[in-house]
């Protein structure tokens, strides 16, 4: 559940961030740091859309994920946890990279940015973390199967 609260709060974010870009806003709100800098760069558009599009399009999918790892028959489903695992690590990655791209290159931060980069690092160590906890679960699950079967093997008769 945590997983689907962060993702959506990051949704609303990178919305925000893309309405802005796509001129629905006219301006950013931003307390601290240069949010117009960096979000008229030209680092703020990629492969022809706003970066914010890309932050909605994951925050979504990962939602979603989420949302279908809620479900009883894949909350203990080691691929579903290491899909998450994948792509919010990835989602960490491409922040780390645009926060690089705020302080080296553009020389601006932008507030709603370190916010996103925040949540996709919450991201990825809840997914890390449920990881563990799935793959133990497994690995408990295994070993009771095993217990099971040996059992099973060697009752004595009277």
């Amino acid at each position: 559940m945590a997983v689907v609260l962060v993702a959506l709060t990051g949704a609303f974010v990178a919305l925000y961030l893309t309405m802005y870009k796509l001129g629905y806003i006219g301006t950013l709100v931003c307390a601290v740091g240069s949010c117009e800098k960096v979000q008229t760069s030209k680092w703020a558009t990629l492969l022809g859309f706003p970066v914010g599009a890309w932050g909605v399009a994951y925050y979504v999918a990962v939602a979603v994920l989420g949302l279908v790892g809620l479900r009883a028959a894949l909350a203990e489903s080691v691929f579903l946890s290491r899909s998450l695992t994948f792509i919010t690590g990835a989602g960490l990655v491409f922040s780390i990279w645009l926060t690089y791209l705020e302080l080296f290159v553009i020389h601006a931060i932008c507030q709603w940015c370190v916010i996103s980069a925040v949540l996709a690092t919450a991201l990825f160590v809840i997914c890390v973390v449920d990881l563990r906890e799935v793959r133990i679960g497994a690995a408990d699950l295994a070993a009771d199967a095993a217990d099971s079967r040996a059992g099973q093997g060697s009752g004595s008769t009277l």
